[in-house]
């Protein structure tokens, strides 16, 4: 890190805590604090425990997990909202009676099994606890739509069978209600909850380990130097280490919180607009959800519930990540041109291969992570890897430092690498071993201990971390949980069938419609999984191919975070931009034009995500395919960005804006002749512009 940028260490520093959403920063103070603190360790501990050796049965898993969360959440909401005694020790107790569900689970595992469909009057009362408390901490933790939405599924699973055809079922007891949602695996002990407890919470952990051994530092020192330099760079900048960030870390909200700080007021310094500052930072931040290698949460849930590795969906997301962050390079680029900005003096930046150097041991955990994830390993073993040997780095740094000569320290960090690199032979126990030697030696010497509290902490963080994704995908199970009961879901989807017979266009739109409407209200990941029991059979029975159709509703969900009127995103752009959520969502919308036209492009086109191939790739080849829709996607999208700023080589009038819109219309549409349609009036129309450009240079 150069002088030049003092505010990228104290801003963007690895000890930096954003604010989590639904609750401030911190774990509370005093006994209680420090209560929550230990809680949040424990929980750490358990999840990787549980993926590093797996000894306890799925269910078990999914009931602590569960548990957990409520303890912590609760705990959490004690220590930092609430303000009289009484309600503190309210909340704490339920947090301890959402524990003790988990424990119930446990320590009854093969008598409710045994039991399954005939509960007993304890296994009522425990149950009905879990669904109350798991309602009201998605309500305090992730707000009212989400537990609203939930509600009603419920209220529908309940009373459905008053209600007249088509939307009558044949009506279900309380036990059997109870039996389904709070003990069976299609409620709150669902295929999310175990994404979640499997999968989710090691990524969410690996990604505060990086955090705090300075990863944030490293990408933004990288970005700065990389393209700082560019016409807007600052703007530029943003949307490099927005992409860099999205490799460890899914979680959209909480990257324009804590890169915002730094990126949206250098914009403005250097003359970008408050809005277009805020929705660059919004939209460059989204954009980490569909990033790989790691991606959002709602990836792994979809690799587990489409049954095909993790790798598959990573490869599906490859072009559409690239196009989506072109777009953002390319506004910023466009924008900046029709403002008269340009970049950041080269003297005034770091050496992007010198951050590279100094912090070069942080990429080794991200590449054996990516190794990992395409050489067919789980992403459980992925992930549980990659963050042990995090740790062996961190723990080992200062160890490293005690040790004089450069020969000496090389020795070292070989001689720790081949001994962590030997779980690939001789398996996990083996970083067990290396990790409890690293932890008892930096006890023993100087400067030792503040790196374990650095491990220490990053362990709570993480577990703080998971909250909000693990409650959404435990109250989503609810409506899950009355989709599979009731068969609800057979009615939408026949539905959509029947309008998609006429017009798969309009089943598209509508299915989009509902995504985006869902996503003012809930999160990226309960919107995924609602929308996709819905409306992916549709789609898939309409003839579009499954993983597709897929991302076709996951893009969406994201896109509603940055769409108005509720953009989420934008709005938490708005404090430090210091301008409106909705002229930042505006702006957003503009800049996120590759997340909405990239769906519908795959659904005529499949090439794009890397699918099936189409007519082009019977003749010519898949390569050949894959590129010509890569480059009909590059230049529609240029247009469309060029149409929505108002610029290219100089501004644009309205009917230019209008020409290049169409053109890139044409190019998306995928219809007979309307590609040979499109590259004519793009070619023409640019040729046009540029002369048009030159002649008014010249008489100037």
């Amino acid at each position: 890190m150069t002088d030049a940028h003092p505010e990228t260490r104290t801003v963007l520093s690895p000890t930096a805590e954003a604010p989590l959403e639904g609750l401030p920063p911190g774990f509370g103070d005093g006994f209680a604090g420090k209560a929550a603190f230990l809680i949040a360790i424990a929980f750490s501990v358990f999840q990787i425990y549980i993926a590093a050796y797996g000894s306890l049965p799925s269910q078990v898993v999914r009931a602590m997990h569960v548990g957990f969360l409520l303890l912590l959440g609760f705990g959490l909401i004690a220590n930092l909202r609430a303000t009289s005694t009484p309600a503190k020790a309210a909340f704490w107790t339920l947090g301890l009676l959402g524990f003790g569900t988990g424990l119930y689970n446990w320590v009854f595992y093969a008598d409710l099994i045994r039991r399954s469909g005939f509960l007993n009057t304890p296994d009522l009362i425990v149950g009905t606890v879990l669904v109350v408390l798991v309602f009201e901490a998605a309500r305090r933790l992730m707000g009212l739509p989400l537990a609203l939405i939930a509600l009603i599924f419920f209220a529908y699973a309940s009373f459905g069978n008053h209600l007249p055809p088509p939307f009558i079922h044949r009506g279900y007891d309380f036990a059997q209600l109870i039996d389904t949602f709070a003990f069976g695996t299609e409620g709150i002990y669902g295929t999310p909850v175990y994404v979640s407890a499997a999968y989710i919470f090691i990524f969410v952990v690996f990604a505060a380990f990086l955090e705090r051994a300075g990863m944030i530092a490293l990408f933004n020192d990288f970005a700065l130097g990389l393209v700082g330099t560019w016409r807007g760079g600052p703007a530029q900048v943003c949307v490099l280490s927005s992409a860099l960030m999205g490799t460890i870390s899914g979680s959209g909200v909480a990257n324009v919180v804590a890169s915002g700080q730094f990126t949206i007021p250098l914009m403005k310094r250097f003359g970008f607009r408050s809005a277009f500052a805020g929705a660059v930072e919004a939209t460059s931040s989204m954009g980490g959800q569909i990033m790989p290698p790691v991606m959002g949460a709602v990836a792994f849930i979809m690799a587990e519930t489409l049954n095909i590795p993790y790798a598959e969906v990573v490869k599906a997301a490859i072009i559409p990540a690239l196009l989506y962050f072109g777009a953002c390079f390319w506004q910023v680029y466009l924008e900046a041109g029709k403002a008269g900005l340009q970049g950041m003096a080269k003297a005034d930046l770091p050496n992007p291969w010198h951050a590279v150097r100094r912090h070069w041991p942080l990429v080794l955990p991200l590449a054996a992570l990516i190794y990992l994830l395409f050489a067919g390993y789980t992403p459980i073993f992925a992930g549980t890897m990659g963050l042990a040997l995090t740790i062996v780095l961190i723990l080992g740094t200062p160890l490293a430092a005690l040790i004089g000569p450069l020969a000496f320290r090389i020795v070292f960090w070989l001689a720790l690498g081949l001994a962590a690199a030997s779980f690939m032979r001789f398996g996990v126990n083996i970083l067990s071993f290396v990790i409890a030697g690293l932890v008892i030696a930096c006890v023993t010497f100087r400067g030792g201990r503040e790196t374990l509290q650095i491990c220490i902490d990053s362990l709570a963080e993480g577990a703080k971390n998971a909250l909000p994704v693990g409650i959404a995908c435990a109250i989503v199970g609810v409506v899950i949980g009355t989709l599979t009961l009731t068969g609800i879901a057979s009615t939408f989807i026949g539905w959509i069938i029947s309008i998609g017979e006429n017009n798969l266009f309009l089943s598209l739109v509508l299915t989009m419609l509902t995504c985006l409407v869902l996503g003012m209200g809930i999160p990226t990941i309960p919107n995924y999984i609602i929308t996709s029991s819905l409306a992916g059979p549709a789609l898939l029975s309409l003839g579009v191919p499954l993983m597709v159709s897929h991302m076709f509703v996951f893009y969406f969900g994201i896109m509603a975070d940055l769409t108005p009127p509720v953009a989420l995103a934008a709005f938490a752009a708005a404090p430090m931009a210091k301008e409106s959520g909705l002229k930042i969502g505006i702006q957003a919308t503009k800049l996120a034009v590759a997340g909405f036209v990239v769906p519908f492009m795959a659904v005529y086109t499949p090439a794009l995500m890397l699918q099936d191939p189409g007519p082009i790739a019977a003749q010519f080849g898949y390569p050949v395919e894959v590129a010509y829709i890569v480059a009909k996607a590059c230049m529609g999208i240029a247009l469309w960005g060029a149409a929505a700023v108002g610029f290219l080589a100089r501004r644009m009038a309205w009917w230019e804006r209008l020409v290049a819109f169409a053109a890139g219309v044409l190019l998306v549409a995928a219809l007979p002749v309307t590609d040979e349609a499109g590259w004519a009036l793009s070619v023409a129309w640019i040729g046009w512009h540029g002369w048009r450009a030159r002649q008014a240079t010249g008489t100037a």
